[in-house]
Formats: structure tokens, C-alpha cells, sequence
């Protein structure tokens, strides 16, 4: 059978239709590198979850023998009272219940003295503090109460401390009341605290306030945090700490920050929380808690979280890497083998074990430079054996640099990080678009 011959213009039909077909064929396998990409990407970023992981439990293993964060609750006076029941057959049942007082004045003022101890590779942030608790207690409101002198079992009234971790006691908790030395002993009976210290005191002669003052010494870890129990509290802290956190219900009035720590200072009113100064049993629904607040003693560089945001942009550097690649092949007439083009997406991907791996040893910012410089420089040595022009080679190598400079802003930015990365994406994909229309899509990939 007689092969037809073709016309000079159906040939060259047939050679732009084969050109194109090769362009499609390379954009469709760069493609499904990026997607295989995905595995080597997630391996790492399981890593880094699992290295942060292990610093987690370290970090419980050393707060589970030094102390684990502190919340100090109090204190309340705790007084035990006959209610006397009617029974259906007249016969008076008695029952015992309790009536809590809350302070009419609470001055809290601390001290506390942070240090790193080292679990392996990682630093976990504890604590020395001595706190002194202050004020006076107001008996007037009892008469709202309706509860007699009669009922009311003074003899067995308790003084009441929450301290959430008593391993953290160093010393001795005492203090005064009135002219009365208080000597305290662990264990509460009381359904608001689920731990602290406790002191029996004398209210033989009630007076309308009695003031207090007690000296706590604790250790603890992570956060320092408190319960505005005074119907006037007053609280104030310094710390050697030059990386507080403010936390809870309420932020401090006044804060000070420096390099050799912070002081802050809180005022809070019985107004601004949801439970009275006086209460009996009953009120077992309140829920101390929602009122308390304090300060996180924070590391000044948490380098999982940093390479965990980092590794969300591993896809866009990738992506743009093989962009820039391949404009490169079509404007200077090179050709990139897709397994060349899978080597420099694996040496991207090696960029975040090189960061978590150096960051801990070094900081974060200094771990970042030496990574991006070894998978830059090791990029531009690569790129410059295959496409032979080392001018080219660096200018990829330049475009990287900006590209990783401005992953490590967003990296740092925490506000305006969504609106700083969605105006440099626009820039970028714009460049991009303005790129692609000086290629001419039928031009050749030559063959080396």
C-alpha cells in the first residue's frame, strides 16, 4: 500500500503538534513530581510532630518531679454550721453544711525566679517563687446570711490555701492572724479546692475585720496563675523572666518588660466576677476557675512550632523551584531530565530535617540561615553542572534566597502573617503570568 506524502505544511503542522506534545508531556510529569513530592513532605513533617512530641513529655517528666504550674486559690475561710430540718412527723433533723467567707481585702505579691533545667536536647522552664497573701476578713455580711451565733461551730472554723501542686512546697506554710500564729497542714474540706493546705483558727471573739498574712515558698513550672478571691484584690509580680506571657480572665493594669525581666500589677473588683464573698455549700455550682489569671513563663524560641508553620510552605517553594526550572528550559533552549528535577525537590524537602536537626542545638534564626544556605548553595552548584551557564545557575540561586527571606518574615509575623503572605503570593503569581507570555509555547525542548 502506497504511503501518501505529506505537504511541506502538513509537516510542519505535525512537527508543532509533536513540539507541543513534548511541552505537555514534560508540564504533566513535573506535575506528578510535585504530587510524589508529598510523601518525602509528610514523612518530615510527622518527624517534627514526633520530635515535639518527645520535647512535650520531657517536658512533663521534669515538671512531674520538680513541680507542674502553680494556681493559688485563697484564702477562704471555712466555717461549719447546724441546719436544723423540719420532718414531716415534726421531728427536727440536724444537718451539718459549711459557710465559706472570702476576704474583704487580698494583697498577693511574689516573686519568682525562673531556670532552665536541660531533659536531653531540650530546655523546660521552671520555677522558685515566695509569695506573700494579705488582707483581712469582714464578718458583717454574715448577718445576710441569716445564720445565728448559736449555729454557727466557731471552735471548728478552718483557714483554707489551694495550691494546685503541694510537691512544690519548699518551706513551712505559716502565717498570722491577728496576733495568732497559724501553722498549716496538707489537705482541704472543701468542694471548691481539689488541693492546698488547711490551718484550724480561733473566732471565739468575732470582730468586724481580722487581718491576715500568710508566706508561701512554692516551685513550679511553666505558669504562675491566681484566683481574685478579695472583694478588693491587688496583685503584684516580678519576675527574671524576659519572655512573660499574660494569660486568664484578667491582663495586668501596668506591665513592665525588659531584658532582665518583668513587674505587673493587676486590680480586680468582686464586680468582676460571677460569685459573692459569702456562700454556703449549696453553691457548689461556682466555679472558681473562670475568675483565675497569671502569666506563662515562656522559652524565648519554640523551634518545633516555627519549623511546623515553615513546613506549610515547603509546597509554594517547591512549586516555584520547578516554575523557574522549567521557564529556564524553554527560554535558554536546556533540557532538565525529570529525575534531576526529582533530585532538587528531594534537596527541598532535606531543607526542614536540616532545620529542626541544627535548631536543637543553635536558635532558631541562626539554624535557619545555615540550612538555607546549604540547600541554596547546594541548588546553584547542581543547576550550574546541568545547564552549563553559571550566571543562570545563580540568579535561580538568588531567586531562592528572596524566596526563603520571605518564608522566614511570615514565619516570624504572627498578625499580619495571612495578610503579608496573601499580597506576596499575589506578586508572585503575577510574575509568573508575566513570564509565561514571553515564552513561545512552540518552541522546543532541545535534547542534550
Amino acid at each position: 500500500m502506497e504511503q501518501t506524502e505529506l505537504t511541506p505544511i502538513q509537516e510542519e503542522a505535525k512537527k508543532g503538534n509533536n513540539k507541543n506534545n513534548a511541552l505537555t508531556i514534560k508540564i504533566i510529569l513535573i506535575a506528578l513530581l510535585i504530587i510524589v513530592l508529598i510523601i518525602p513532605i509528610t514523612m518530615v513533617q510527622n518527624m517534627i510532630m514526633e520530635r515535639n512530641k518527645t520535647a512535650n513529655d520531657a517536658s512533663a517528666e521534669v515538671q512531674q518531679k520538680w513541680s507542674k504550674p502553680q494556681n493559688i486559690t485563697g484564702p477562704i475561710l471555712v466555717i461549719p454550721y447546724k441546719e436544723y430540718i423540719e420532718q414531716e412527723n415534726k421531728m427536727r433533723q440536724t444537718d451539718i453544711r459549711y459557710l465559706y467567707i472570702l476576704p474583704e481585702k487580698l494583697q498577693i505579691s511574689g516573686n519568682i525566679e525562673t531556670e532552665n533545667l536541660k531533659r536531653g536536647l531540650y530546655d523546660i522552664v521552671v520555677y522558685r517563687s515566695s509569695i506573700k497573701l494579705s488582707g483581712s476578713f469582714d464578718f458583717t455580711d454574715l448577718q445576710q446570711k441569716n445564720i445565728t451565733g448559736q449555729q454557727l461551730l466557731l471552735n471548728e472554723a478552718k483557714l483554707t490555701i489551694g495550691i494546685s501542686d503541694l510537691h512544690g512546697i519548699t518551706e513551712q506554710v505559716e502565717g498570722k492572724w491577728k496576733d495568732e500564729i497559724l501553722s498549716f497542714n496538707p489537705g482541704v474540706n472543701n468542694p471548691l479546692i481539689l488541693s492546698g493546705v488547711s490551718c484550724p483558727i480561733s473566732l471565739s471573739n468575732m470582730e468586724e475585720e481580722i487581718p491576715f498574712g500568710i508566706n508561701l515558698r512554692i516551685k513550679g513550672s511553666e505558669s504562675a496563675m491566681f484566683t481574685p478571691l478579695g472583694k478588693t484584690t491587688l496583685v503584684s509580680l516580678k519576675s527574671n523572666c524576659s519572655t512573660p506571657s499574660f494569660t486568664g480572665a484578667f491582663l495586668p493594669e501596668n506591665r513592665e518588660v525588659a531584658e532582665n525581666g518583668f513587674s505587673a500589677t493587676w486590680k480586680i473588683l468582686n464586680l468582676n466576677r460571677n460569685y459573692p464573698q459569702v456562700f454556703t455549700g449549696e453553691n457548689w455550682s461556682i466555679d472558681l476557675n473562670d475568675s483565675t489569671f497569671g502569666v506563662n513563663l515562656l522559652l524565648p524560641v519554640d523551634q518545633y512550632q516555627k519549623s511546623i508553620r515553615s513546613i506549610k510552605y515547603a509546597f509554594l517553594i517547591i512549586i516555584l523551584t520547578f516554575v523557574i526550572c522549567f521557564f529556564v528550559e524553554v527560554l535558554q533552549k536546556k533540557n532538565i531530565n525529570p529525575f534531576q528535577y526529582l533530585l532538587i525537590g528531594l534537596a527541598l524537602c532535606l531543607f526542614y530535617t536540616l532545620l529542626v536537626s541544627i535548631s536543637e542545638h543553635l536558635n532558631f534564626t541562626l539554624s535557619y540561615v545555615i540550612a538555607t544556605t546549604m540547600t541554596i548553595g547546594l541548588l546553584t552548584f547542581y543547576l550550574s553542572g546541568i545547564l552549563k551557564i553559571k550566571k543562570t545557575a545563580i540568579t535561580i540561586g538568588g531567586m531562592l534566597l528572596l524566596l526563603y527571606t520571605y518564608i522566614f518574615i511570615l514565619i516570624q509575623m504572627e498578625i499580619y502573617a495571612l495578610l503579608v503572605g496573601s499580597i506576596g503570593l499575589f506578586i508572585i503569581l503575577a510574575i509568573i503570568m508575566y513570564c509565561s507570555l514571553k515564552i513561545n509555547w512552540n518552541t522546543p525542548i532541545n535534547k542534550r
